[in-house]
Formats: structure tokens, C-alpha cells, sequence
């Protein structure tokens, strides 16, 4: 999938991921998408509520391995 940022937050736990993901979305125009790499166990509950409680689109939430990618459309 098409993406404009990348965000490393692998290794990185609760709630900084978000945060971090959430500081990256406010810096992008409406329709951009984030890709986002994490490893915290808790990343797909955390971004599925993220992502609802604040409009974005949640496009793709996949594993590979023991991490989890994430593409994020601003809204």
C-alpha cells in the first residue's frame, strides 16, 4: 500500500506509540496516510480505538512476524 511518512515505534510501549502516531498525523494534510511499525502487544486494540475516537481511517492493520503494521489515513 501507498503511504507519504513512515513511523518506527518498534520496541516502543503504550502510550507512545500513539502518541508518536498521533504527533505524525497532525503534521500531514487531510488524506495522507501514515504507516506505522510497532511491536507492543497492545499496538491493534490501542490503534482500532485511536483510530475511531478520532475520525481517522484505520485502511490496513496486519502481523508479520511480531510486528504489527498499521496504515492510517488522516481525516
Amino acid at each position: 500500500m501507498e503511504f507519504d511518512i513512515e513511523l518506527n515505534v518498534r520496541k516502543l510501549a503504550c502510550p507512545l506509540p500513539i502518541l508518536r502516531a498521533k504527533k505524525s498525523l497532525s503534521l500531514m494534510d487531510s488524506g495522507k496516510v501514515l504507516k506505522v511499525v510497532a511491536t507492543d502487544k497492545e499496538a491493534p486494540k490501542d490503534f482500532e480505538v485511536f483510530c475511531r475516537q478520532t475520525g481517522n481511517a484505520l485502511l490496513v492493520a496486519e502481523t508479520e512476524g511480531d510486528e504489527f503494521i498499521f496504515y492510517i489515513r488522516r481525516r
